[in-house]
C-alpha cells in the first residue's frame, strides 16, 4: 500500500506518517515546510519506505504525479491557528480551497480514496453547553469577522468532497477534528496548551483570552492518527463525515489550573480581551462551548480516545522540559 500525506510534515501528519509507515505502508509526504518541519520527520529519514517531497499542495503537477502514484490519499494540508487566520485571511482561503480542489480533482481523476481532515470549526459559535453529532446547524458569524475565513474554508472543502462523491463517485471520507494536542505541537499559533506550558515553566503569567469560561476538548494526536488510519481502511465510511475527538470537556480557566499544577508553577493567571491578543476581527466567537459526538465513529470502526488529559498535560510537559523543539500544530500546505 501506497499512502500520501498532504502537509506530512506538520504536527499530525508526522504522527500518521509514522503509524502508517510502521505498519508497512510506503508513504509519500508532501509539505512545502512553511510550518511543517523536516525535526518532524527525523525517525523516518532513513526508514526506505518514506519519501518527503518539499512541494505545495497548490502546485497541480506535483499532485497530479503523487495521486497518480499512491493507492489512497490522507488530505491535511491546510493553513491554520487563529493568529496566522487573522493575518493572512487571503493565504487561508486560497490554500485550503484551492489546495483540496487540486487533490480532490486528481483523486477523482485517478480513482484514488481520499480522507478529508477537517476541523470542528465548521460547526461555529454554539453557546449551549452540548455534544454536537455531525449533522448539527453550523452558526457561523460576519465576514468582517476574519477568523470565520477558516471554518468557511473547511466548510467548502467538505462540500467540495461531498459534491464529488455525488457526481462522480469519488471514495471519500470526511474526518472533523477537535483540538488535537501531544509532542510537536507549538503555541506559535494560537494553540492553548503548549502556551499555557511555555509559560508556566518559564514562570511567566498564563494569558487567558476572554473571561475563561469557554469549554474545549483536548484529543491526543496518536489517537486522531489511529483514527484517521481506521476510517480509511474501511469501506463503511466512504461519502461519510465524523466527528473524531475527545468529548472530556473543560473550561479554560480549569485548565490554566491543571498545567501549574502539572508544572508545579506559580505563575499568575491573567485575562486578556481578544481584540488585545490578536487585533479586531476575531470576533467573540472564543466563547463558545465545542464538543463532539463521538457515537457515530464508535459505531464505525469501535474508536474511542484512550489517552486522557492528566496523561496529555504530563507528556507536553515532559517534552517541553527535554528541550525538543516544538513546530506548528498541524499540516500545512
Amino acid at each position: 500500500m501506497k499512502a500520501l500525506i498532504t502537509g506530512g510534515a506538520g504536527f499530525i501528519g508526522s504522527h500518521l506518517a509514522e503509524l502508517l509507515s510502521g505498519e508497512g505502508c510506503e508513504v509519500y509526504a508532501l509539505d512545502d515546510l512553511s510550518t511543517g518541519s523536516r525535526q518532524n520527520l527525523a525517525a523516518l529519514s532513513e526508514r526506505p519506505n518514506f519519501h518527503l517531497v518539499v512541494e505545495s499542495v497548490l502546485s497541480p503537477s506535483v499532485v497530479s504525479e503523487l495521486v497518480h502514484k499512491c493507492d489512497v490519499v490522507y488530505h491535511l494540508a491546510a493553513a491554520v491557528g487563529v493568529r496566522l487566520i487573522v493575518e493572512e485571511p487571503g493565504r487561508t482561503l486560497l490554500t485550503n480551497v484551492q489546495g483540496t480542489e487540486n487533490v480532490l480533482e486528481y483523486c477523482s481523476r485517478f480513482g484514488k480514496r481520499v480522507l478529508i481532515a477537517s476541523s470542528s470549526e465548521v460547526y461555529g459559535d454554539h453557546r449551549e453547553e452540548r455534544l454536537l453529532r455531525e449533522n448539527a446547524r453550523r452558526i457561523y458569524g460576519p465576514t468582517t469577522a476574519k477568523r470565520w475565513a477558516y471554518a468557511d474554508s473547511k466548510a467548502m472543502d467538505e462540500f467540495l468532497a461531498l459534491a464529488r462523491h455525488h457526481e462522480q463517485g469519488l471514495d471519500c471520507v470526511i474526518a472533523r477534528l477537535f483540538n488535537t494536542v501531544g509532542p510537536r505541537q507549538s503555541g506559535q499559533y494560537g494553540n492553548v496548551i503548549p502556551r499555557f506550558v511555555q509559560w508556566a515553566l518559564a514562570g511567566e503569567p498564563i494569558q487567558i483570552h476572554g473571561d475563561g469560561s469557554q469549554t474545549r476538548c483536548f484529543c491526543h494526536v496518536r489517537d486522531v492518527v489511529r483514527a484517521l488510519a481506521a476510517l480509511m481502511s474501511s469501506s463503511r465510511t466512504t461519502g461519510e463525515i465524523y466527528n473524531v475527538g475527545s468529548t472530556d470537556r473543560i473550561r479554560i480557566t480549569e485548565l490554566a489550573e491543571r498545567v501549574r499544577e502539572a508544572v508545579g508553577s506559580t505563575s499568575e493567571l491573567i485575562f486578556v480581551p481578544y481584540e488585545e491578543a490578536f487585533g479586531y476581527g476575531i470576533d467573540d466567537i472564543e466563547m463558545f462551548h465545542r464538543a463532539p459526538s463521538i457515537e457515530k465513529i464508535a459505531s464505525a470502526i469501535g474508536w474511542k480516545p484512550t489517552i486522557d488529559l492528566e496523561a496529555i498535560l504530563a507528556e507536553v510537559v515532559a517534552v517541553a522540559r527535554s528541550g525538543a523543539a516544538p513546530v506548528e500544530q498541524r499540516a500545512h500546505a
